[in-house]
Parts: C-alpha cells; sequence; structure tokens
C-alpha cells in the first residue's frame, strides 16, 4: 500500500514510529523519517531504491545463524536429559493428580500464539483460580507471581527451585517456536494487559528459555526494570551474548536467587 506522504505525513510518520516501537520490520523510501532505534539496509523493490527498517537488533542471517544454535543445543539436551525427564514424569504422576506437562498458550516471534509446554507444578485447574489471588500478587506490571502460591505442590516447588519444570521447552525450541536464549514467553492474559507499545518490541525476536532477567534475579525484579533487560539484550545481541547468557544460567539456577 502506497499512502499520499504529502498530504498524510503525520499520520505516517505516528505509523512508522509505532512500528519502530514494536520491532516491526518497515520498508519506505529513504530520506523520509527520522527513526532513531533501527537498522537500515537498501533494497531494491519495483525498480526503485527503498529503506528496510528493523528496531530488532537481530537480523535473518544472524537469526539463522541462532537457529542452527538453536536446533543443534536443544536435540542434544534433549537426547542427553532424557532419563531425568522420565524421572519427573513418574514423580508428578505419583504425587499429584492430573498431566505431566502443563501446556499454555504463550506469545511468540511477532505475536504469533504457540502452545509452550512445561512440568505441571501445579494442581489441576490452576489457572482458574488465578483470579481469586490477584489480589497477593507480588510483582510489579501485568505478570502473576507470589512466593508462597497454595497452587504449587510440594514437588512442584522443587522443580521450580531447580528450573526442572522449564526443560520441555527445549521441545518449543527444537520446533522453531522459541529459543534457548531470549524474552521470556509471555502468556496471552499477560501480553494483553502490557500497557507501554515500547515493551512490546521484545515480540521482535524469538521467545527464549532463559534470559538477563533470568541470570539478574528473575522474580525480584521489577516488570519495568525486565522489560528494559530485554531491550538492552535486543539491541546487544550476538552470538557470545547468547553464550555468555547460556554460561551464567548455570550458576544462577543453582543459586535458586529469585525463583518461585
Amino acid at each position: 500500500m502506497f499512502l499520499p506522504l504529502r498530504s498524510f505525513y503525520e499520520r505516517a510518520a505516528e505509523i512508522a514510529k509505532l512500528t519502530e516501537q514494536h520491532g516491526i520490520i518497515l520498508r519506505f523510501d529513504k530520506d523520509i523519517f527520522d527513526l532513531k532505534l533501527v537498522r537500515a539496509r537498501n533494497e531494491v523493490m519495483d525498480d526503485a531504491s527503498q529503506m528496510a527498517a528493523n528496531s530488532s537488533g537481530i537480523d535473518e542471517r544472524h537469526l539463522l545463524l541462532k537457529r542452527m544454535l538453536d536446533f543443534v543445543g536443544s536435540l542434544v539436551l534433549l537426547i542427553l536429559l532424557a532419563p531425568l525427564f522420565l524421572v519427573v514424569a513418574v514423580l508428578i504422576k505419583l504425587t499429584s493428580p492430573g498431566p505431566v506437562f502443563f501446556a499454555q498458550q504463550r506469545v511468540g516471534l511477532n505475536k504469533r500464539h504457540f502452545t509452550m509446554f512445561k512440568f505441571r507444578t501445579m494442581v489441576s485447574r490452576a489457572e482458574a483460580v488465578q483470579e481469586s489471588l490477584l489480589h497477593l500478587n507480588e510483582m510489579t506490571g501485568p505478570v502473576f507471581k507470589m512466593r508462597n502460591d497454595p497452587r504449587i505442590t510440594p514437588l512442584g516447588r522443587v522443580l521450580r527451585r531447580t528450573s526442572i519444570d522449564e526443560l520441555p521447552q527445549l521441545f518449543n525450541v527444537l520446533k522453531g517456536d522459541m529459543s534457548l536464549v531470549g524474552p521470556r514467553a509471555m502468556s496471552v492474559r499477560d501480553y494483553q494487559f502490557f500497557s507501554e507499545d515500547w515493551q512490546r518490541r521484545r515480540f521482535s525476536v524469538p521467545p527464549g528459555i532463559t534470559c538477563l532477567w533470568q541470570i539478574q534475579g528473575r522474580n525480584r525484579i521489577p516488570f519495568e526494570q525486565w522489560m528494559v533487560l530485554d531491550m538492552q539484550y535486543i539491541d546487544g545481541w550476538s552470538l557470545w551474548l547468547d553464550l555468555k547468557i547460556l554460561a551464567l544460567t548455570i550458576p544462577a539456577v543453582l543459586r535458586g536467587s529469585g525463583a518461585a
């Protein structure tokens, strides 16, 4: 679609600014908009020179490299951790009624919904009870977290403290819905309560199992600072940064700091 920019420049500039905040790729003629965060590259479309601007720090070539690391890493980990998966599955079935896995709709890359898997750590129908516990929420922003959540089973507390409950997300990484490293995958319910456009730029990259939030304190970090950390990751992304976060995740999990 082509806009008559001379007549509707202000509105077009407003739309361009919004795409920048959301991390959406925008293609336009050169020297039209003043966008602060974007990384631009030249493209030719219909014999006309255009700019493709993207405020995500990861371009298509690096996304492919990241995907290769994710596929190989998740496949190897799933093979190595298969005995642990079996033991945890048996323990869950023996200690509480309900399924082994917890499946929930999450918001992924470009705000697409996907089903994320975790080991079940709560009683059955725990989501239906959440509304009655909202007044006990210990997190700022739209996210619900509480340290002594009555819905969590005794085994579930162990799984959460050790982050073992997160391991089934490796299936999501193998499938391509997630990455080993990236902003945490938000539930559809939490995403609906996002109030700032700049926060939505986190959905311009694949969600991950671990991230800067994970290694710097998790639930002890206020929601606003959590979003700032996500922006820092996006703006400063490199393969080295992903490897560094993966390495720092191990001691963070062992410390159990901020886990709930």
